[in-house]
């Protein structure tokens, strides 16, 4: 009987102990697996760029809103960016084409502006220039990497991209008179988020 008792209290024991320390071990390797995610999204930089992309669709601006600022250093200029291309909107500076992303995001973002006021000298960028374009969500630095001239119906100008571009569009030639019959093309990369 004494057997019996012990037995029976042995396997009650061992299998409590069993059923804790699977517990333990399952609950660890969960806990594990979620931390490694996180130290993995930490070290790609892929939960700040979450978080940033998030705080951009937030700030959508309206038309007509100045939200940004196009910064071109080897012009030492400093450009308004408004939300829309219609003539009031460029008006106030270079336009952002509505229907593109926002700067930073990935896809292409087309800005444009008139070649005698904010584009008048950009004729002279040439590939390997930067462009800033400074928004209330972040900085973004891009890299020219080709410029080119178009017609006016060329839709190329505005497609899609996997990675974060940057197009600006303006009427050619630069010292045209009357409504130019080409348009001027800057395509940049975008290299990195600043601040």
């Amino acid at each position: 009987m004494i057997f019996i008792t012990a037995g029976i209290f042995y396997a009650g024991y061992s299998g409590t102990n069993y059923l804790l320390q699977s517990k333990l071990v399952n609950t660890s390797t969960e806990a594990d697996t979620k931390a490694d995610t996180k130290l993995a999204e930490a070290g790609s930089g892929q939960s700040e760029a979450n978080d940033w992309l998030v705080v951009a669709r937030e700030h959508r601006p309206e038309k007509g809103d100045h939200f940004a600022d196009l910064i071109i250093p080897k012009l030492q200029a400093k450009m308004p960016v408004v939300e829309g291309t219609h003539e009031d909107e460029l008006e106030k500076g270079v336009g952002h084409y509505a229907e593109s992303v926002l700067p930073g995001e990935p896809d292409n973002t087309v800005l444009s502006g008139h070649r005698d006021t904010v584009f008048r000298k950009v004729g002279q960028l040439k590939p390997g220039d930067r462009l800033l374009v400074q928004t209330n969500y972040g900085k973004f630095e891009y890299i020219i990497t080709r410029t080119w001239i178009t017609t006016p119906d060329d839709r190329t100008v505005i497609v899609p991209h996997k990675k974060p571009v940057l197009t600006l569009t303006t009427c050619y030639p630069f010292t045209y008179v009357g409504p130019a019959p080409e348009r001027y093309i800057i395509q940049a990369e975008q290299m990195k988020r600043i601040e």
